[in-house]
């Protein structure tokens, strides 16, 4: 039997799809992959910028792998088994006049799966306007979906947009293997990739609110309290249960334990706010690197200030908020701070559990919004990330495009891109490509100190020089008889600390 790859079955998927619609078109993904996940693109990666990748080494050795088993009879082995790898099949229902869309949507998907540990085996794309309401997919489709789960042995059926309970139970019952959504899939990743307390009380919180409204119980696991004469049956005293339902005791603990993390990530507030107040205080300027999941935002952040964070070719590689420090040619400082990814129809329950490194973006001075150029799609990732930074109530915050990985593309999509936002800028991370115009431009939108001023500093006051080289812009620095005599530049919030020492000369 020979195995294909992820992409490979997803092409049969969509061609087979195409071919229902009675209509010939030449599929957007014949050139590539709509996320980047292929071994090709990466594997002569320039990691000279990137450190040491200590966590990446950690977590390729943990990586779930094909065909060995988990069973007891390998405890000899125990401490070097691995997770097996999880056999899943796709299914996704979208409109004709959303065909491409439905294409992107399910490549992201199978990656998606891929970065949770899955293989793709195969898929069932629909084309019909809106979801089945009882089992998402058609009768007839179910039924092909079943078949296909079974001839495939399959573990787990993915759909592509977000089940409801009721859906989620039917589906299940009629294919007989577990079912999941796309948002199920995606805190799966976040869960396995959170890496600080507050990331993991973050990720705990979503996944929380994701299970509570999808609890299910079975048969007689529930203890139910029995009324009257406990029923026709007569079975009289002592037959009564302890009152309520095993669901109902889930429900209240899960509800207990999601106001004791929201109380944990609200205390974790203070000291956020005391570090962001520290930056604001010393009047330093901060630069959120944002955009979709896998655009690059790391890597370039390892470029720019060589801070060793986690870069890796998957879907929601690094999740917590990093902040490095990094200065322009004139010698002003300023914070980049690498955000967490964002992808299409990003689950609300994530949106509000990760409103705190969502917070550093609303609290930037510039957006660096980091774009796959290789993708066949980029207008929809700017929009997807635009309307979540619209939701952090940081529309107002200077934008700047950086079309990343253009080592990737040809003339005629430069173009294309160009068309798209006229002032991006391409560059790369991998190459250093395009670098410097980042910073160039990085440096002229960052607040600039505008207001010239003469000082007399004397001598004893060397915490006042300090101050200048940290907050303005020093022009010149000449050593007087009554001190140091420095011509400088400044913002006009800080002209109250130095006017005691402008010099009329």
């Amino acid at each position: 039997m020979t195995t294909e790859s992820s992409d490979d079955i997803v092409d049969r998927v969509l061609s087979r799809a195409a071919e229902k619609t009675d209509r010939a078109r030449v599929s957007v993904f014949s050139s590539g992959r709509a996320q980047a996940l292929d071994d090709s693109s990466g594997s002569d990666h320039d990691r000279s910028f990137d450190g040491e990748q200590q966590d990446l080494a950690d977590r390729i050795s943990l990586r779930r792998v094909q065909g060995l088993s988990t069973e007891l009879e390998d405890v000899t082995e125990v401490e070097y088994r691995q997770v097996r790898l999880e056999n899943v099949v796709l299914i996704g229902v979208y409109p004709k006049g959303q065909v491409e869309d439905g294409e992107n949507s399910m490549r992201e998907l199978a990656a998606l799966c891929e970065t949770a540990g899955a293989q793709v085996l195969d898929g069932v794309m629909q084309m019909r306007p809106m979801p089945d309401p009882a089992t998402y997919l058609g009768r007839g489709k179910t039924q092909e979906l079943r078949d296909l789960v079974a001839a495939l042995g399959a573990d787990t059926v993915v759909a592509d947009t977000e089940l409801s309970p009721s859906q989620r139970r039917v589906l299940e019952d009629e294919v007989k293997v577990k079912v999941i959504d796309r948002t199920a899939v995606i805190l799966d990743i976040f869960s396995q990739h959170a890496k600080s307390r507050e990331g993991k009380a973050q990720v705990e919180l979503a996944q929380m609110q994701y299970m509570l409204p999808r609890l299910r119980g079975w048969g007689e696991s529930m203890s139910r309290q029995a009324g009257g004469q406990v029923g026709s049956g007569g079975a009289g005293m002592g037959s009564r249960g302890p009152g309520e339902t095993k669901i109902e005791l889930d429900r209240r603990r899960i509800n207990t334990r999601m106001a004791k993390l929201r109380k944990q990530i609200e205390a974790m507030k203070p000291a956020r706010d005391t570090k962001r107040a520290n930056r604001k205080r010393n009047s330093v300027p901060s630069v959120a690197i944002t955009g979709y999941t896998n655009a690059g935002k790391s890597s370039l952040l390892n470029r720019i200030t060589r801070a060793g964070v986690l870069v890796e070719n998957a879907l929601f590689a690094t999740l917590d908020a990093t902040v490095r420090q990094a200065q322009t040619e004139d010698g002003r400082n300023y914070t980049l701070v690498d955000t967490v990814g964002f992808v299409r129809n990003l689950p609300h329950q994530l949106v509000e559990a990760f409103r705190s490194t969502i917070e550093e973006v609303a609290d930037a001075d510039l957006i660096v919004h980091v774009v796959d150029a290789s993708h066949p799609d980029p207008a929809s990732q700017i929009r997807t990330v635009r309307d979540v930074i619209g939701e952090a109530e940081a529309s107002e915050i200077p934008e700047q495009i950086v079309f990343n990985k253009c080592d990737l593309i040809d003339d005629n999509t430069r173009l294309l891109l160009r068309g798209l936002e006229p002032s991006a800028i391409f560059a790369s991370a991998r190459t250093g490509e395009g670098i410097d115009e980042v910073l160039r431009v990085i440096a002229e939108r960052i607040p600039t100190p505008d207001v010239p001023l003469n000082l007399l500093v004397p001598y004893e006051r060397g915490d006042v020089v300090s101050s200048l080289h940290a907050k303005a812009v020093v022009d010149s620095t000449d050593y007087e008889e009554g001190g140091t005599r420095m011509h400088v530049r400044v913002k006009h919030a800080d002209l109250p600390q130095f006017e005691e020492f402008v010099s009329a000369s």
